[in-house]
């Protein structure tokens, strides 16, 4: 299983919370780690969540397209969040 770790990577619109380039959270196993006086979006949250635990496994089948997923966006269509979703190492 891999670490994760997810971020801002753009805001091209108005988010109301709001949320920064650079903002993430870390995935350790069955645990999200959010740096201490920080944030994450709860709706930012809801639309990488589904993805994380297939992110986290070794996905081997060629014709698998999660493994080429990065990027994914907030469902708030007036903040224009992109997030982006990466593997930092493989746990032990």
């Amino acid at each position: 299983m891999y670490d994760l770790k997810v971020s801002v990577h753009t805001v091209k619109g108005h988010c109301d919370l709001p949320m920064k380039k650079g903002d993430y959270f870390l995935v350790k196993g069955g645990k999200l780690f959010i740096p201490e006086g920080k944030y994450f979006c709860l709706y930012a949250l809801q639309s990488v969540l589904p993805l994380l635990p297939a992110k986290q496994r070794n996905i081997v089948e060629k014709d698998d397209w999660l493994p080429d997923v990065k990027y994914v966006s907030c469902p708030d269509p007036a903040g224009l969040v992109i997030l982006k979703i990466e593997r930092e190492k493989v746990l032990g």
